[in-house]
Formats: C-alpha cells, structure tokens, sequence
C-alpha cells in the first residue's frame, strides 16, 4: 500500500509517499485554507501513486474529524471533504499525535513539539492519546505555547526560551509521570542541553507515523 503523507504546519506543509525519497515543501501561513491545501499538494505530487492520504492536522482532531480551524492558518477545515478531495481514502490526525507515533520507543512517552504552537501527545503502552495542554495558563497571563511556541522564542530570545523549555519539560514529566520525552519540531534543534529525561526527535518520524496509521489496513 502506498501511503501519501501530509504533515501540516504554521509556516509550511511537508509532503512525502511511500516509495518516494523526495519530500515535498509548500509555503502555508493565515491564507492557507482546507481547499488551497489541497490544490497545492496535488500540484506538487502530480504523477505520484499513493492508494491513501493520512493528514497530521495542527488542531485538534476527534474520531479522524477536526474539531476548529487552527490559530495559525486560513478558515474552511472543520468538515471539509479531504476523501472527495483526494479522491483516496484519508486518515487525519493531529501532527503531534501523527510524530508522537512515529518516534514511541515503548513504555510511557509525552511528545512536545516546539514549532509554530505546542505540539503535545502521550503514548502509554501503545496506546495514543492526543492532547491540547499547550494552550492551558502558564506563567503571567500566558500559556505554555505562548513561553516555548515560536512567539515565545522571539518574545524571550533563545537563552530565556531554553531555560523555560527545562522548566516546563519538568513540570510535564512529573504531572504525567512520563517515562521520556520527546521534544520534535523545527525549534528542538535550538536547544543545546537537553533537559533530563529528554530525547531529541526528529521531524521525519512524523512521517513514519503517517505511514504506521495504515499498519493493519488491507
């Protein structure tokens, strides 16, 4: 089975299919919506066999349908046809959740995906449990995705951000009793310690748990 992979982010939306090496790259940003997503995507593949679309969606995402639009992208994605549109069938969600898969090594794991927002996921014995605790109150009025997402970073400058980066790993590992984490996304290359019970990911597992989602599937 050919699986055609579709990880959507604030800034871009990256695109790989089994038994392609390239992966594709397509600007996103407040004008993207559902259609235009699309529309980009099947420009960029034309002439690629996929039989399946699995979509990492940066929002959340109940029983494979997206609850909102997402804060960081166009309107229109709360019950857009993504199977008529593709004309494939399609598995979505949450790009947290779609890496979280990807990178579990076993026991329990939190995922935190320092990018545009906060990404977050739990994995405990295989079993996935996607999340939102990004946007709960943090510190001064703010949440934790406003301390360690990209606006935090620019707010605080690299050497404030990593030190919140600590602080907030910790407070997670010790409320959810986390055997691990991992910390994915584009702004997890900035840290040069990481914190203690920390591992590095890496933005291509988000791939391999696209591919995983179809694991079982005939």
């Amino acid at each position: 089975m050919h699986i055609l992979v579709v990880d959507i982010g604030g800034s871009h939306v990256k695109v790989r299919a089994t038994g392609h090496l390239k992966r594709v790259k397509i600007v996103s940003g407040p004008a993207m919506t559902a259609a235009r997503m699309v529309a980009a995507v099947q420009r960029a593949v034309a002439g690629w066999e996929y039989d399946a679309v699995t979509i990492g969606f940066p929002g959340p995402v109940h029983r494979g349908q997206i609850q909102r639009d997402p804060h960081n992208l166009g309107r229109g994605w709360k019950g857009y046809d993504f199977r008529k549109a593709f004309g494939r069938p399609v598995k979505i969600i949450n790009d947290a959740a779609m890496q979280a898969l990807g990178s579990y090594q076993g026991k329990r794991m939190l995922f935190l995906g320092l990018g545009t927002g906060l990404g977050s996921a739990m994995i405990i014995d295989g079993m996935l449990a996607p999340m939102e605790i990004g946007h709960l109150p943090y510190r001064k009025g703010r949440t934790y995705e406003q301390y360690i997402g990209e606006a935090g970073l620019l707010r605080l400058g690299k050497r404030k951000w990593r030190r919140s980066v600590n602080d907030i790993v910790a407070r997670f590992m010790a409320a959810l009793e986390a055997d691990y984490v991992i910390l994915g996304g584009g702004n997890a290359r900035l840290i040069k310690e990481l914190p203690p019970g920390a591992r590095l990911g890496n933005n291509a597992h988000a791939f391999r748990g696209g591919y995983r989602l179809w694991k079982n599937a005939k």
